[in-house]
C-alpha cells in the first residue's frame, strides 16, 4: 500500500504504509500450511467500522457491497474483538467473508503500549516515536525487539482470532516506519531521499541494538554507513518475519488464516520499509499496488502484481492486487481489474467503499466472471 490504510485512509493522503473458507491443513507448527487452489477470482474491500452506527445501518451497508459483487470484507475495528464480535455475524449473514484488518507496529493511540515508552522505535537520530513521529503524528511505531511489546502485539492478534466468523487475521503496517517514501508523496513533505536519512532510518532502540548485537557482536550506533552493512538490513527484516510467523501459528490454533497488507512487490518492499513478505508463513497476501503514488501509469499494476506472483512461485500464499479507488476512472478500473488478473493474481481489494461511486461500483459488479 513499502508509504501505504481511521486512519489508514488518512495515510494514503499522506503518506503510503498500509494486514476464509479454503481449507487449511498444518503438519505442525513450524511448516507452512497447505492451501487449496483458490475456486474463483475474489473481490475484497477494505472497511473501517465503529460502535456508533447500528446494526441496521452495518447491514444495509453490507448487503450493498455483497451486491455489488464484492466477496470478502477487510473490517478495521482497531483490534477490538467486541465491536469485531458484534459486526462479523451482520457481514457473514449478507453473504461476506470476513477478515479482521489489524495496525500490527504502528499502533497509533494505543493506551497500552503508551504506558511504556521503552517499547517504541528510536530512529538514527535518536527520536523515540513515542514522542517525535516521522511524517505524520500517528506513526506510532512499537519495536518488535522488545519482547513485551511483541506480546502485545500477539495478544491483540489472538484476540480477533477468537472471535467466530472471521476468516483470517489482517496485518496492517507489518513493517518498519518508510525509510523512503513513494516519490509521489515527496513533494508533500518537501523532502529528498536519495539515501537513508537518520530521521527516518529505525530501529535504534536499545532492545533492537542489544539483541542485534547479541548475535553479531557490533553496534550499528557506531557504524559509520548502517545503510551498506547488510546484517543490520536482514536483522530487521527477520524481526519483522518472525513476528509475522508467530502471528501465523498463533491464528491457525484457532482454525484462522493469517492475511496482510504489503508494499507493491517483495523487493520494493525490502528498500522502502523493511519487509521481504515472499519469505513470511503468510496464507494471503494483498499489495497495495497504488501505481499514481510512485508517479507510474496503469500498466504497473500489471507488471508489480506479476513480479509478486512469481516471487511467491512454490509457496501456498495467494496474491490478492490492492487498488486504490479515489484515483481511477471508471475506464482504468475496469482496466485495473484486468491486469490483475492477467498476471495471475488471485483476487483484487479495493481501498475504499466509503470512497467509492455507484458508478465504480456498478464496474465491479460487471467485471466479475
Amino acid at each position: 500500500m513499502n508509504v501505504l490504510k481511521i486512519a489508514f485512509l488518512s495515510l494514503l493522503l499522506s503518506v503510503v504504509s498500509c494486514d476464509k473458507t479454503v481449507k487449511t491443513e498444518t503438519a505442525s507448527a513450524t511448516k507452512t500450511a497447505t492451501v487449496e487452489a483458490p475456486t474463483k477470482f475474489k473481490y475484497w474491500n477494505w472497511i473501517t467500522v465503529g460502535h456508533k452506527k447500528s446494526d441496521s445501518a452495518y447491514t444495509a451497508h453490507f448487503n450493498k457491497l455483497k451486491s455489488n459483487g464484492i466477496d470478502a470484507v477487510l473490517m478495521n475495528t482497531n483490534a477490538d474483538p467486541k465491536l469485531l464480535k458484534r459486526l462479523a455475524p451482520l457481514a457473514n449473514k449478507a453473504g461476506l467473508e470476513v477478515h479482521a484488518w489489524m495496525f500490527t507496529t504502528n499502533r497509533p493511540g494505543d493506551s497500552i503500549a503508551q504506558q511504556h515508552p521503552e517499547w517504541y522505535m528510536v530512529s538514527r537520530s535518536g527520536k523515540s516515536c513515542f514522542d517525535e513521529r516521522p511524517y505524520v503524528n500517528y506513526y506510532q511505531w512499537l519495536s518488535p525487539s522488545h519482547p513485551e511489546a511483541r506480546k502485545h502485539i500477539l495478544s491483540l492478534v489472538e484476540g480477533l482470532a477468537k472471535v467466530e466468523g472471521v476468516a483470517s487475521i489482517h496485518l496492517d503496517y507489518i513493517r518498519y516506519p518508510d525509510i523512503y517514501l513513494p516519490i509521489g508523496l515527496l513533494p508533500k513533505y518537501d523532502l529528498k531521499q536519495e539515501e537513508e536519512l537518520p530521521d527516518f532510518d529505525f530501529d535504534y532502540s536499545d532492545a533492537s541494538v542489544e539483541k542485534f548485537m547479541a548475535i553479531h557482536h557490533k553496534d550499528p550506533r557506531k557504524m559509520e554507513n548502517p545503510a551498506i552493512d547488510i546484517e543490520w538490513k536482514n536483522f530487521r527484516l527477520n524481526e519483522i518475519k518472525s513476528l509475522v510467523n508467530e502471528a501465523y501459528d498463533l491464528v491457525h490454533k484457532h482454525n484462522k488464516k493469517l492475511s496482510a497488507a504489503v508494499f507493491p512487490y517483495p523487493e520494493m518492499a525490502d528498500h522502502m520499509v523493511r519487509q521481504r513478505w515472499d519469505k513470511w508463513n503468510v496464507d494471503m497476501v494483498l499489495p497495495m499496488i497504488y501505481y499514481n503514488f510512485y508517479n507510474e501509469e496503469l500498466d504497473w499494476i500489471g507488471y508489480a502484481t506479476k513480479q509478486g506472483v512469481d516471487d511467491l512461485e512454490g509457496r501456498p500464499t495467494e496474491l490478492h492486487t490492492g487498488l486504490y479507488t479515489p484515483k481511477l476512472s471508471l475506464p482504468d478500473l475496469k482496466s485495473a481489474i484486468q491486469l490483475a488478473k492477467d498476471n495471475g493474481a488471485n483476487g483484487v481489494a479495493f481501498f475504499d467503499d466509503y470512497s467509492m461511486s455507484d458508478e465504480q461500483f456498478e464496474v465491479i459488479k460487471n467485471s466479475k466472471e
